[in-house]
């Protein structure tokens, strides 16, 4: 969790507030992704303390600005006490009934009419 940060909107002359946290997905090798919270009334709903156990919902744009490209990821919610719906492990082998591909072919044997390499 970083510091707040805020000022005066220069189009509209709105006060703004954002807050940015590290948002961290444990395993073997953990993953990290920088996101914010923007509005002031938002960081209070949320009051996101470190070391919580949250599911985080945000929406990822990007921005250019003097010809270089930026990334936002701004949460949109935040529940506390819930898993998340797909876990990060690797899902099980879909059958052959559901899966997109057509099942493995055995490879011919000596003496097959089949001459291709492959």
């Amino acid at each position: 969790m970083m510091e707040p940060r805020g000022g005066v909107s220069a189009r509209t002359g709105n006060s703004w507030k954002t807050q940015e946290y590290v948002l961290e997905v444990p395993g073997q090798y953990p993953k990290r992704c920088v996101f914010n919270v923007f509005g002031e009334d938002r960081i209070n709903q949320f009051n996101i303390q470190q070391g919580e156990d949250l599911t985080v919902q945000f929406d990822i744009d990007a921005r250019e600005y003097n010809g270089r490209w930026f990334n936002d990821v701004r949460a949109y919610n935040v529940i506390r006490g819930q898993q998340p719906a797909v876990a990060p492990q690797a899902a099980a082998a879909p059958s052959a009934a559901t899966s997109p591909f057509p099942p493995a072919q055995e490879p011919a044997g000596e003496g097959s009419s089949d001459d291709l390499p492959f």
